[in-house]
């Protein structure tokens, strides 16, 4: 036996420093004898072994991916200079994040060093374009300052479009509300902040380091990697001329770019759907229910067969359980044919089972038990302080009316439906938990006979089952009731409870008994009453199991009550996680039509045309070829932070095209032919677009990798930026110039007619 002593934090308090506090004040007490030695102070929940794990691993994810940027900044360039310089530019950048950060009233926390995580892959984007060309320059013959100025000019305008594009993309995450607001708020201001910081780094200091660095003093590894990339860019600029001079076979490359269009978005719609990824910090709900009446030392006695169980598995840490009801937050419920236990699992990197498995593990062994009369529910712990579902489980169907025990009878008939649905378990209605209660009839007319009131048998009854209060006992500073009531035998059976005398009569009259005026019956109903909107409902609650996704459950669940008939009045409706999924997914649709609608209008300011925005425009829909590519390797459904990656990458993804669009631009206007701007603005351009993805790519890997605590809500959002943008950069290296080609001809032929 134990004692359960719950510590809640204030809402602004950081929980590593409070269970720090509280694990210091423990030591104290025990330092001072202050605690007796026969007494176990146990953690049996501690929230910041998972927080500080999920730190850790979100702060190396971001050295690893800085590291790696930085790999392919220095075999691209060949310069450990150069390469300083970007070096250089990483942390400048992420100094000032943290001041737009502070600005922004944040903290250090998951989401802010995984929005940092992200944003390092990106912030050195405009850093390598910048440099990139200074070092063009350079190689031209022009001086330190010469080269840094006519760079800077010449990509000025590409790196504020394409910040731009990148920050209108993903601005107005920060203006919505409800859940994916809440979550992805810090986050999404974290990576706004990076990218602005590196855009202000890029155009400053960058120029100004990267021309000081003579570009006449290239070592072994420059030449070697200019040995590699100088014949691709001479044969990628003579296949983009074989390519654009031949209109049949620019016409198969664009049948196929559609015909692989279309094959992502059927990917896409047809890959499995959840709502939010769940974090496995390996804590288990466990819910025992036993027949109503049942003992209460037999259900602590069965309890305990469960208790032995899941001790005896390795990778249980703590057992907690309360036998005899349960407790939620401050409020507690003593029922003897309930419990509750908690399983807290060792850290992920100490076991070599997730969460779900284990619990489908358990639940095989547990059928072996044979508990008769007991139903064992588990679950996994989610994200603690978040509510994904309106409900209280993954699945939630409501059912509204008006009687009590007609929607109870369709909560019946839609439990058994459903457990022909695949991927369901812990299926379950909320009046299956039924309590008997005494139910007292009055008859009023025999009682203004006796000239008795409702009130004395009211009084009567309630003496002969709970007593009295009398007095209290004082014993030092504690106090005791004292009751005074009936003994048991009297009130042991609803025929005993009858005969209690409520009136002696009087004047040689027959004592009246309870049963004279009232009739007593012993009724079962339901354990609580739910109530939604101030309506009565029954409800219908399930979890997924661990390779169920939601919307394919959803949707075989809705299939299986098709046909159910409902008499007049009575509704079902979902309030789960389904919808929740529905609501994101109309959210995250409109979010990401103002994300395109948003680039464009930046593109079209910037370029004071339709012509090039719309080239580039016309690129970004080839990322969900990319993305459905990710999703189906990995296994990965589709949530909502994919939709969030999807949103980012239509203001990534135009970087690359910004930057062959405006250098083709600039070819035109010093008098190069359509298609010698064309070829030539791809070989020139090949070597940043090449570099910008490959650092942003590898800066997402140790996110997209996914290892350790905290990494769950993250990594599908690095893995969709990382497939759907090494996709997109093969259309831009393909299609742009295709349109550049096609649109300027048909702008040719309107000029010459």
């Amino acid at each position: 036996p134990g004692v359960k002593v719950s510590i809640q934090k204030q809402p602004d308090a950081n929980t590593i420093k409070v269970v720090e506090a509280v694990t210091e004040r423990l030591d104290w007490l025990r330092a001072g004898n202050m605690l007796p030695a026969e007494l176990a102070v146990r953690p049996i929940a501690d929230q910041s072994i998972y927080i500080r794990n999920a730190l850790r691993n979100a702060t190396q994810a971001a050295l690893v991916g800085a590291l790696l940027a930085m790999l392919v900044v220095f075999v691209f360039l060949g310069d450990i200079r150069r390469t300083l310089v970007v070096g250089t530019a990483i942390p400048l950048s992420i100094l000032v994040t943290f001041a737009l950060m502070g600005l922004g009233g944040l903290t250090l926390n998951i989401m802010t060093l995984g929005g940092l995580a992200l944003g390092v892959g990106m912030v050195v984007d405009s850093t390598i374009v910048m440099l990139e060309n200074v070092y063009r320059h350079q190689k031209s013959g022009e001086g330190p300052l010469q080269a840094g100025q006519d760079a800077a000019r010449e990509v000025n305008s590409a790196i504020v479009a394409s910040t731009s594009t990148n920050l209108a993309a993903i601005v107005p995450f920060l203006f919505i509300s409800g859940l994916i607001g809440l979550l992805f708020r810090e986050l999404i201001f974290t990576i706004t902040a990076a990218i602005f910081a590196a855009m202000v780094v890029a155009l400053t200091l960058v120029p100004a380091f990267g021309s000081r660095v003579p570009a006449n003093k290239d070592g072994a590894v420059r030449r070697a990697i200019d040995g590699v990339m100088d014949p691709l860019a001479r044969g990628y600029a003579a296949a983009l001329r074989a390519l654009l001079v031949r209109p049949t076979l620019v016409a198969l490359v664009i049948v196929a770019l559609l015909a692989s269009l279309s094959a992502g978005i059927w990917g896409m719609t047809a890959a499995k759907q959840i709502f939010l990824p769940s974090l496995d910090d390996g804590r288990i709900r466990v819910s025992v229910v036993a027949d109503p009446g049942i003992p209460i030392d037999v259900m602590d006695r069965e309890v305990a067969k469960l208790e032995d169980l899941f001790r005896r598995q390795p990778e249980v840490e703590t057992v907690f359980t309360i036998v005899g009801g349960r407790i939620f937050g401050r409020t507690q419920r003593e029922t003897s044919n309930r419990s509750s236990m908690t399983v807290q699992l060792v850290p992920l990197g100490q076991r070599n089972v997730g969460s779900d498995a284990w619990v489908k593990r358990m639940q095989a062994a547990i059928d072996k038990l044979r508990l008769a009369g007991f139903k064992v529910r588990m679950r996994t712990g989610g994200i603690r302080g978040v509510r994904a579902s309106h409900g209280n489980d993954d699945i939630t169907l409501r059912i509204t009316g008006p009687e009590q025990d007609v929607m109870d009878a369709i909560g019946t008939q839609v439990v058994e439906r459903l457990r022909a649905v695949a991927g369901l378990r812990n299926l379950v209605h909320s009046s299956e938990d039924q309590h008997e209660e005494l139910v007292f009839r009055v008859d009023h007319d025999r009682l203004a006979e006796l000239g008795l009131s409702v009130e004395t048998v009211a009084r009567s009854a309630r003496l002969a089952l709970e007593g009295e209060l009398v007095t209290q006992y004082l014993d030092n500073d504690r106090s005791y009731d004292i009751r005074v009531r009936l003994p048991r035998r009297t009130t042991d059976t609803v025929q005993a409870l009858e005969s209690v005398m409520i009136a002696t009569g009087g004047k040689g009259a027959a004592p009246i008994y309870l049963g004279d005026v009232a009739q007593v019956e012993l009724v079962s109903s339901p354990a609580e009453i739910l109530r939604d909107n101030q309506r009565r409902i029954t409800e219908v609650t399930a979890s997924l199991s661990g390779e169920a996704a939601l919307g394919d459950v959803s949707a075989a669940v809705w299939r299986q009550l098709a046909d159910l008939d409902l008499p007049d009045g009575y509704s079902i409706y979902d309030a789960g996680a389904a919808r929740s999924l529905q609501e994101g997914r109309h959210l995250t649709m409109i979010l990401l039509g103002l994300a395109l609608f948003l680039v464009f209008v930046v593109m079209a300011v910037q370029y004071e045309s339709l012509r090039n925005p719309f080239i580039i425009l016309l690129g970004v829909p080839f990322t969900m070829v990319g993305v459905a590519v990710g999703l189906s390797l990995l296994d990965m459904p589709l949530s909502m932070p994919v939709w969030l990656g999807v949103i980012m990458l239509a203001g990534i993804v135009v970087n690359n095209a910004i930057v062959l669009v405006e250098y083709f631009e600039i070819l035109r206007h010093r008098g190069h032919a359509r298609l010698d701007a064309i070829v030539e603005a791809g070989r020139v351009r090949l070597r940043p677009i090449l570099m910008t993805t490959l650092t942003t790519v590898c800066g997402l890997l140790p996110l997209s990798v996914g290892l350790g605590e905290g990494a769950e809500m993250l990594q599908p959002l690095a893995t969709t930026i990382v497939f759907g943008l090494s996709f997109s950069m093969l259309v831009t290296l393909v299609f742009i110039p295709i349109l550049c080609s096609l649109i300027g001809a048909r702008e040719a032929s309107t000029e010459g007619r």
